[in-house]
C-alpha cells in the first residue's frame, strides 16, 4: 500500500504522557507557580508561534505538487502532528493543575510541596532535592517529582527526623538536615 494512503494514529494516547509517571488516582497535579507559568508559555508559543509557521510550511509545500514525495510536505505534516500532540498533552495537564506556592511554607520546618530537602544516608552522603510537580522536574537539577519514592519519603517529616525509604538494595535510613522553601515574594 501507497504510504500516502495510510494515516497514522493521532488518538489520545498521548506519547508524551509515556514519559511521565502517572498521576495517581485521586491525586492532584500539583504544580509550583514557575512550573505552571513555564508550562502555559510552552502552551502559547506553540499554538501562536510555531503552528502557524509549521501550517504555513505545508501549504507551501503542497502547492508544490506530488505529496507522496515532497519531503517538505511530509516533514511538515508530521511536525504538524507532534504540534499537535504536544498542544493537546499540556492542555489536559494546565486543565487539572493545582497551583501550589511552596512560599506559604516559608520558615518552617516540615516537608511539603516544593521544599527543598538535605539529607543524609547511612553512610554519611549528602544530597539535597527539591520537590515539585510531575511536569516541572528537571533531574538535572536535582528535582524530583512529589510522587517519587524518595519525595513519598520523606514528606511530612521535619528537621533532625529520620526516614525510611525502600531502595533495589533494601531498606535505607535517611535523616533529615534541612528544609527550605523560597521566601513569599512582595506583592
Amino acid at each position: 500500500m501507497n504510504k500516502a494512503f495510510t494515516k497514522e494514529s493521532d488518538g489520545d494516547d498521548d506519547e508524551d504522557s509515556a514519559a511521565l509517571p502517572p498521576i495517581p488516582a485521586g491525586g492532584k497535579n500539583y504544580m509550583t507557580p514557575a512550573g505552571h507559568h513555564a508550562l502555559r508559555a510552552e502552551l502559547l508559543q506553540l499554538i501562536d508561534d510555531e503552528r502557524p509557521k509549521v501550517v504555513e510550511a505545508v501549504h507551501w509545500a503542497a502547492l508544490n505538487g506530488d505529496r507522496s514525495e515532497n519531503g517538505d510536505y511530509i516533514y511538515g505534516k508530521k511536525r504538524l502532528r507532534e504540534i499537535d500532540r504536544r498542544i493537546r498533552f499540556l492542555t489536559k495537564r494546565l486543565d487539572i493543575a493545582e497551583v501550589a506556592d511552596p512560599s506559604a511554607h516559608h520558615g518552617h520546618d516540615q516537608i511539603f510541596f516544593g521544599a527543598t530537602v538535605t539529607y543524609a544516608n547511612s553512610k554519611g552522603e549528602e544530597r539535597t532535592i527539591t520537590i515539585k510537580g510531575i511536569d516541572e522536574v528537571d533531574h538535572l537539577a536535582g528535582e524530583v517529582s512529589w510522587v517519587s519514592p524518595i519525595a513519598r519519603a520523606l514528606l511530612k517529616a521535619r528537621e533532625g527526623d529520620e526516614v525510611t525509604l525502600m531502595t533495589p538494595g533494601g531498606l535505607e535510613t535517611l535523616e533529615v538536615l534541612e528544609v527550605r522553601y523560597p521566601a513569599p515574594r512582595p506583592d
